[in-house]
Formats: C-alpha cells, sequence, structure tokens
C-alpha cells in the first residue's frame, strides 16, 4: 500500500494505459480520480468529466478535486488528444496546421495540466508528477518493422514527446526546492491488436522478445509517485523490454 490515501489524478484515465495505470494505483492504495472526456462515470473509479486540451476545465478539474479530496499528492499525464487527420505525412502537411494543433493539443495541454498541479502542490511543499512520453522521445523510429502494414509513424509525436521529457527536467530543477518531484515514463511499443506482420517484426528486434502491455507500464508509474522512489525526480524511466538498449 505505497501510496495509501495518496489522491493523485490521472488524465486519460479511460484510455488503454490510463485504466491500467488507475487499477494499479487503487491496489497500492491511492485514491486515484479519473480526469476524461470519455465518460467513465459507471466504473469504481473516481470520475470527473474534464477536457485537458481547455485551460477553464483544466482550472475547474483541479479545483473540484481538491474541494472534494483534499491535498492532491499526484498527477499522472496519460491523455492523449489528437486531431483527425493525426498521422499525415510530415511532408504533405503544407501548412504545419496538423502540426500545430497536436503540439498544441498534447504538449501545451500537459504543460497547463502541470502548472495547474503545482499551484495546488506548493503550499503542501510535496507532490508527484509522472508525464507520460515515449521511446521515440529518445531516440528514433526504425521504419524496418512498419513495412508490409499501414501503420504511419508521425513526425509530431517525436517531437512532441522528446519536447516534454526536457520540459520535465525543467520542472523537476525548478520545482525540487519545494518537494514537488517531476518524472516521466516512457513506454516501448505496446500491444493494441495491431497488425501480426508488425507484431512480428518488433518482437524480433526487441531483447525481451515480446510486445509491451498496460500492465508492464502500470507499476512503473506507480512508483515513481510513490514515496519508494522519494530521491528520484527529473527521471525518464524507459519501461521498453530493451528496445533502446539495442
Amino acid at each position: 500500500m505505497i501510496l495509501k490515501d495518496k489522491v493523485i489524478i490521472v488524465t486519460g484515465g479511460s484510455g488503454l494505459l490510463g485504466k491500467a495505470i488507475l487499477e494499479d494505483l487503487k491496489t497500492k492504495g491511492a485514491i486515484a480520480v479519473n480526469v476524461d472526456i470519455k465518460n467513465d462515470s459507471l466504473s469504481d473509479h473516481n470520475f470527473i468529466y474534464g477536457d485537458t486540451t481547455d485551460e477553464k476545465s483544466i482550472a475547474v478539474i483541479f479545483q473540484n478535486v481538491h474541494q472534494q479530496f483534499g491535498q492532491i499528492y499526484g498527477l499522472v499525464n496519460c491523455a492523449y488528444p489528437r486531431t483527425a487527420d493525426w498521422g499525415t505525412p510530415f511532408e504533405e502537411d503544407t501548412d504545419l496546421s496538423s502540426w500545430r494543433k497536436n503540439v498544441d493539443l498534447q504538449l501545451n495541454s500537459y504543460a497547463a495540466c502541470c502548472q495547474e498541479y503545482i499551484k495546488y502542490a506548493k503550499p503542501y511543499l510535496s507532490g508527484s508528477i509522472v508525464n507520460m512520453a515515449s521511446i521515440y522521445g529518445v531516440v528514433g523510429n526504425d521504419f524496418a518493422i512498419y513495412k508490409g502494414t499501414d501503420i504511419k509513424p508521425v513526425a509530431a509525436y517525436s517531437a512532441i514527446k522528446g519536447g516534454l521529457i526536457n520540459f520535465s527536467r525543467y520542472l523537476a530543477s525548478f520545482y525540487g526546492e519545494f518537494g514537488i518531484r517531476v518524472n516521466v515514463v516512457s513506454p516501448g511499443g505496446i500491444f493494441d491488436n495491431h497488425n501480426p506482420i508488425f507484431v512480428k517484426n518488433y518482437e524480433d528486434k526487441v531483447p525481451l522478445k515480446r510486445m509491451g502491455t498496460p500492465l508492464d507500464i502500470a507499476p512503473a508509474v506507480s512508483f515513481l509517485l510513490s514515496d519508494e522512489a522519494r530521491y528520484i525526480t527529473g527521471h525518464n524511466l524507459l519501461v521498453d523490454g530493451g528496445w533502446t538498449a539495442v
């Protein structure tokens, strides 16, 4: 029960990774609050409807959680908003409108949530943020694994996740004196009913010879939030089966 009675907001908790993170937090004693635009009020988790791409909505989210539960111990930024044309080849986004919009939806919304959370954490001189990034914020894409499939890696994704990792280091450095830790979890490929060709190509390359699952990622998030990681901040924890080691 390493997170017993600690209030933790998980944005995008109705998504693939978000659900697993909420469950793991619950098993470790946390009071986990799912913030999402997908209604999840029928689940057994605390749920607050909120749009993390809207600054007014973000302010209301944190105000409501604080009023209902008191001190907000932690924040997990896991939401994954994106435009309908997500996946447009970089050279075909002629006016970069899609690029700009997705940077705003993803990177800027994470920054806004962090900013709002810090307002509530500073008075307690305690807090923990985990931002969800990716191996592709650290290394370049291996495009060979996509051959024979219709999967199209997005250039903006790499830029956003790379920026998020270093932004998290900035926050860790600046707010450490206030007892606020900021870390990142960067998953490798997570199986989600992918094309079998892609799965084989991926598993042939990754040292542990399988794609990851949400259950591989969630405990890493809980660990970084907990006091077991009390002297860890500014760290990017790669949970990738060894992908970035080769």
